[in-house]
C-alpha cells in the first residue's frame, strides 16, 4: 500500500494537516485527500484561590508557546490539543454552561480544559482553533 493511499484510510495528519478519512469527505471531495490547517490558541479563563502559575486572560499560541504552561495543564490539555489539531470535533455542549462550545470545522472551534492540580488552583483554559487554509490533493 503507497503512504498516500495508508493516510486516507488512517485519516492520519502530517505536518500540522489533517487527512480528512473518505467517509467524512465531501461529495466533490471524494477521491481525495483533503489537508485542512489550523491556528490553535489556548486562553486561561479563569483561576482558583491558590493558583500561583497562571493570571486570567494570559494567552499561548499552540504549539510554540505550550512550554510556558504549568505541567498539570499542559498535560491536561494535550491530546484535546492534538485531536482538534487534527480537525476532531468533540460531541459534548456544556449548553447552559460557562463553558459553552463553539463548534465549526470551516471556521472557529472552542474547546475548555481544567487542570487536574489536586490543590484548589482551579485553572480553566478555553483552546480556540481557527480553521486557516485546506489543500486538496488529487489521488
Amino acid at each position: 500500500m503507497k503512504r498516500r493511499e495508508f493516510l486516507k484510510k488512517a485519516g492520519c495528519g502530517a505536518a500540522g494537516f489533517t487527512v480528512i478519512p473518505m467517509a467524512q469527505a465531501s461529495i466533490e471531495e471524494k477521491g481525495e485527500l483533503v489537508l485542512r490547517r489550523y491556528d490553535i490558541e489556548v486562553e486561561v479563563v479563569e483561576v482558583g484561590p491558590k493558583t500561583r502559575c497562571h493570571k486570567v486572560g494570559e494567552k499561548f499560541k499552540w504549539p510554540q508557546e505550550m512550554g510556558k504552561l504549568c505541567h498539570w495543564l499542559g498535560s491536561a490539555m494535550d491530546p484535546v490539543l492534538t485531536g482538534l489539531a487534527g480537525g476532531a470535533i468533540y460531541p459534548w455542549k456544556y449548553e447552559g454552561t460557562p463553558y459553552e462550545k463553539v463548534v465549526d470545522p470551516e471556521g472557529v472551534t472552542t474547546e475548555f480544559i481544567r487542570c487536574p492540580d489536586p490543590s484548589e488552583s482551579g485553572i480553566v483554559a478555553r483552546i480556540t482553533r481557527t480553521f486557516k487554509d485546506k489543500r486538496v490533493i488529487k489521488s
